[in-house]
């Protein structure tokens, strides 16, 4: 898959066929369009081609809202999407400037001129252009006249993509990290740099590497235990996971940490990616840490007992 950080590298294809979106989670829902757009190709000789936003639009449109988190990082939306086959991934700066092109400006100069349009797919709720006034009934009306046909997404399928969006989030949020991998179709997992932390873990018998994920738009489970397995230099471990403030020893920050099985080596720096299985069990103040040492234990027997089945 190629990818292109700005819509003006790229270069019109031969029978582009087209659909946009954010693809938050690149889960069964939007699957089933990306088929859609690869069947389309396949039996036209052309390429498929994703047109996606970052940052994400309401980062742009509302900067004042923290609140938006997603369930995948630019750069593991992309290796999902290459996953899947996708031909082509732009990748477009989102701005207030490109928001407030008209409907038939964007058809004519983004998806005809700059990608070469041949198919677009797209649902019948997709907005565009200034105040979001742009949709599918103009795509229909200028499709004769730029050349390219519109084939409309069932609305059962766009209402499927958008409550498993929700269901994905809530779940990841939640504790039900089984179901938010049922929807995703693969496990939910962060990608990140390991750093230092205060060798508590150690000092019990459980050394724990600390993951620092730089994205603050990341979407983060839940607190507490999680059964995971970690992908370090090609290689696949499994081990257990913490998410939270420590508040047996009084922590003020949240952490994620995991403690890899079988594992002694020195892994500062490294990036890890970590997928999440299972929810064990929520975050707890213990009296000490002996009644720690002795919950995590317990934890452990659980983690292998879960990744054994």
């Amino acid at each position: 898959m190629k990818i292109y950080h700005h819509i003006d590298e790229f270069k019109p294809v031969k029978n582009a066929v087209v659909t946009i979106g954010t693809f938050d989670g690149v889960h069964l829902g939007h699957r089933k369009i990306i088929s859609r757009i690869k069947e389309l190709a396949d039996a036209t000789g052309g390429e498929t081609v994703i047109l996606t936003f970052f940052p994400h639009p309401r980062m742009i449109l509302h900067p004042e809202d923290e609140s938006i988190k997603l369930i995948n990082t630019i750069n593991e939306k992309a290796a999902l999407l290459e996953q899947l086959g996708v031909d082509h991934l732009i990748i477009t700066p989102f701005s207030r400037d490109f928001s407030n092109q008209n409907a038939e400006d964007y058809i004519r100069d983004i998806l005809v001129n700059k990608i070469g349009t041949k198919k677009i797919v797209i649902g019948y709720d997709h907005r565009f252009g200034k105040d979001r006034r742009g949709g599918l009934s103009d795509l229909l009306q200028l499709s004769p006249v730029y050349g390219f046909e519109v084939i409309e997404i069932p609305e059962q399928d766009i209402n499927d993509v958008a409550v498993s969006s929700t269901r994905i989030r809530e779940a990841i949020l939640g504790d039900n990290i089984q179901l938010a991998n049922t929807f995703l179709g693969y496990p939910f997992f962060l990608t990140g740099k390991v750093i230092r932390g205060d060798q508590i873990g150690r000092q019990i018998g459980y050394p724990t590497a600390n993951i620092q994920i730089e994205e603050k738009y990341k979407l983060i489970p839940a607190d507490g235990i999680f059964a995971v397995k970690v992908q370090l230099n090609d290689i696949e471990y499994k081990g257990m996971a913490y998410i939270g403030s420590r508040p047996t020893i009084n922590g003020m920050n949240r952490n994620i940490e995991v403690n890899l099985f079988d594992f002694n080596n020195e892994i500062y720096n490294e990036t890890i990616r970590m997928e999440f299985h299972h929810f064990v069990r929520g975050d707890i103040k213990f009296a000490g840490l002996d009644d720690l040492k002795v919950q995590i234990a317990k934890d452990k027997e659980d983690v292998i007992s879960l990744l054994s089945h």
